[in-house]
């Protein structure tokens, strides 16, 4: 790492300089991270940004007590430890252990570095989109693409005798298409990612993305505003998964549990969801979004199981929150820079496959809702409850999809849709995000298979 130039005895000291006055764990983390950006709108360039985040951050813990804080000169590393060490008026307790560097599995890799990439190779991709999003129909007024990557190095060391390293290479490629008919305006959207070198992007197929969003906003241009009501919803597969991570896992996180305020608090082992229901934040798959060597604690990432046929296994949690909870650590500790202090956090989310196809779901459902494209929302995380919007619906009449539904909501709680999940289908997909909680934006990816959920209230124009 760029300006890194610790020994691990260095460290070693200066993590033992925090234990002082009666800290009982000291933990740094140094970053140094490169952001890209490009926009592009209407086939031309608007926007190009660059920007260089680095520093280091000292987390010192008595107890659960904590302070916290952090400079962006690597080498104020030991005066900053000082100072914070004199936040407890104690005697030492302990001393640090000696350092050992995590053994980490190579869960993702890069081979083409994006800060190695030109531009111009980018905007080739984005030019791509547009080239197909642009034929699709005279009533699509607008698209916009972006192309971002962040390649993340970073080194976190405590005074258990954990020294890890990771590098962090997410590159994403959205778009969005605008149609209007001179009345109405309606947009679609596509969106590609992973936490890989820029090799990932040589096999994506950049016209189908183009031209997938600018037929879902034609589409829906010409639909009709569906009513509302209690209905069977069907969520399709992939960014649907948000509804899951926002409307119930937020609530499985320590960041909520540990303080007493999540609606699934004291639940362990206990019925949550129907039977049918398992549900896994996995950060251990092979490149993956969310994915990462080890969290930002120096933990190794893992798979979670957190629901499984309808019983609750298992929170979210990470260090801090383990010692207040007395629950194991799941490799969930993460931060968006080091100017944060780590909190539990997903990775990636999913409903696991379930034993159904798409088609059974739908032939099976007499009267409801399809949902095809969730859009944004808004959680309260104490009780689960939700609002959703569906980017792109249709109707569901006499087992099969027919008209095109637009302005639909989906209302309810995250305790009420995990029972009243009926069918699932085998076609897993996940999606990408961004996810902002208390220790920043973080990516994670959200996913499940097709679901079919009872008695969920559809919001409408009517």
């Amino acid at each position: 790492m760029k300006g890194f130039n610790y020994s691990k005895q260095e460290l070693q000291n200066i993590l033992d300089k925090g234990l002082e006055f009666g800290a009982d764990f000291v933990e740094l983390f140094f970053e140094n991270t490169i952001s890209n950006s490009i926009q592009f709108v209407s086939g031309k360039v608007t926007d190009v940004n660059t920007s260089n985040t680095y520093g280091v951050s000292a987390r010192l813990l008595k107890g659960a007590q904590i302070v916290f804080g952090y400079t962006n000169n690597f080498n104020e590393a030991l005066a900053l430890v000082e100072k914070l060490a004199k936040s407890f008026n104690g005697e030492r307790v302990k001393s640090c252990e000696e350092l050992k560097e995590v053994e980490k599995d190579e869960i993702t890799v890069c081979k083409v570095n994006p800060v190695e990439v030109p531009i111009e190779t980018k905007v080739v991709y984005l030019t791509r989109i547009y080239d197909a999003a642009k034929v699709v129909s005279p009533e699509i007024v607008q698209i916009m693409s972006n192309a971002s990557d962040k390649c993340q190095e970073i080194v976190v060391v405590n005074t258990n005798g954990v020294y890890a390293t990771d590098l962090r290479t997410n590159i994403r490629i959205n778009t969005t298409c605008v149609a209007s008919d001179g009345k109405d305006m309606q947009t679609g959207a596509t969106d590609v990612g992973q936490n890989s070198g820029y090799e990932f992007f040589e096999d994506i197929d950049f016209e189908k993305l183009g031209k997938e969003a600018a037929e879902s906003a034609v589409e829906m241009l010409h639909a009709d505003y569906v009513k509302g009501g209690k209905m069977t919803v069907v969520i399709n597969n992939g960014f649907g998964g948000v509804l899951l991570h926002e409307a119930c896992v937020h609530s499985l996180e320590a960041t909520s549990v540990a303080k007493g305020t999540s609606v699934f608090c004291n639940k362990l082992g206990q019925k949550i969801a129907s039977d049918i229901v398992t549900a896994v934040d996995d950060g251990t798959l092979h490149n993956y979004w969310g994915s990462t060597n080890v969290d930002d604690e120096g933990h190794k990432t893992q798979r979670n199981v957190l629901i499984e046929n309808g019983i609750l296994k298992s929170y979210l949690v990470d260090y801090r929150n383990s010692l207040i909870m007395n629950h194991p650590v799941t490799g969930s500790g993460r931060r968006q820079s080091y100017k944060y202090a780590p909190t539990s956090r997903m990775t990636n989310t999913f409903f696991e496959n379930g034993t159904s196809t798409f088609e059974e779901i739908i032939a099976n459902t007499e009267y409801g809702l399809f949902a095809k494209s969730m859009g944004g929302g808004s959680v309260e995380p104490a009780t689960g409850e939700f609002n959703f919007s569906v980017r792109e619906g249709y109707m569901i009449e006499n087992g099969k999809i027919t008209k095109p539904v637009k302005g639909a909501t989906l209302v309810g709680s995250g305790k009420d849709v995990l029972l009243n999940i009926d069918m699932i289908a085998n076609n897993l997909l996940t999606a990408h995000g961004m996810c902002g909680s208390a220790s920043g934006s973080i990516p994670t990816d959200v996913g499940q298979p097709t679901i079919r959920v009872q008695n969920m209230t559809v919001g409408g124009k009517n």
